[in-house]
């Protein structure tokens, strides 16, 4: 059984000004999704599922089946491809979006849109972040290995120092892990930058303290994970106590290390560590694009990718 690839694709990037993720990126205008789906065929997923939001759904699709018509995963079969919607009005029975609600639920949110079409076991990316050829290979590979297991879940923790952005501060969780390389706690730090001494600094959400140093090859979180199917039972019941206590709160979102963390801290799974070596990058500020476009030639001039890629 292939796992499935999950791109979170619904945000329409506030900060950047526009719809990252058909931004064409690649010097045959790729996208960062094209090259993380090209990544994601070479390490044996064979399906991909979108979440997106219903204004832009048939925009999507359009260029998806133009795009992808013959693309063959590692056995010769067609790349499968569905889309679910994430809508402010996909809640649970009982519960009523409030008015003053205009925010997405979350990226968990979105991750339970996908219950009805995914049975196997699944990784989960954001659309506009670019996370390197070894972290698909490390990512399916832990896909394929835990096909029959239950409450097996793992994040791809990419070394700080690696995800940084040269035009801004950036937000990143830092995750703790045990002896066993599993999750134990993930801690946002804000205004994450690196200074002119060399060394990262950033704030800690957790206890408050501000410009603190930052070990530069800490692993963080990209909002890379895999999952065995029986999370979105366990998400979906975790939401309803989440709607439970700040359906009026129109900030409150329900993140994916939110519903890990409760998971592991219940006893009810557990998350592994896994390390990747490769180089973070994506668009988090317009400033940001023309060192991504300049990235993608290279890594053509090297022989990394074909050029187009499709």
């Amino acid at each position: 059984m292939k796992p499935t690839l999950l791109v979170l694709a619904a945000g329409m990037g506030s900060r950047y000004g526009g719809l990252k993720q058909m931004d064409g990126l690649g010097p045959h205008g790729e996208t960062i999704i094209d090259y993380s789906i090209h990544d994601a065929v070479e390490a044996g997923f064979g399906k991909v599922v979108y979440i997106v939001r219903e204004s832009f759904k048939a925009q999507m699709e359009e260029a998806v089946k133009e795009k992808y018509a013959g693309v063959k995963t590692v056995d010769g079969e067609p790349l499968q491809f569905v889309f679910v919607t994430q809508e402010l009005d996909k809640i649970p029975a009982g519960f009523t979006v409030p008015e003053t609600r205009v925010k997405p639920w979350g990226t968990a949110h979105a991750v339970m849109m996908a219950a009805g079409v995914i049975n196997e076991p699944f990784a989960v990316i954001n659309g506009d972040d670019f996370y390197g050829k070894q972290s698909f290979k490390i990512l399916g590979d832990w896909c394929r290995a835990h096909a029959n297991t239950k409450g097996q879940y793992c994040i791809i923790g990419f070394e700080l120092e690696n995800t940084l952005s040269e035009n801004g501060s950036v937000s990143r969780g830092i995750c703790s892990y045990d002896a066993k390389g599993n999750l134990t706690d993930v801690v946002e730090h804000l205004e994450i930058a690196k200074e002119a001494d060399g060394k990262v600094y950033g704030n800690n959400s957790a206890n408050g303290k501000t410009h603190v140093e930052l070990a530069a090859k800490a692993l963080c979180s990209m909002n890379m994970w895999g999952f065995t199917p029986d999370y979105f039972a366990k998400s979906e019941k975790l939401f309803e106590g989440f709607l439970k206590e700040n359906i009026n709160e129109p900030k409150k979102e329900f993140y994916i290390p939110y519903v890990v963390d409760v998971i592991v801290k219940n006893g009810e799974g557990a998350c592994e560590v896994l390390s990747t070596p490769s180089r973070w990058f994506g668009v988090t500020y317009k400033e940001d694009r023309p060192g991504v476009v300049a990235k993608f030639a290279q890594l053509v001039e090297q022989g990394v990718y074909p050029s187009p890629l499709y």
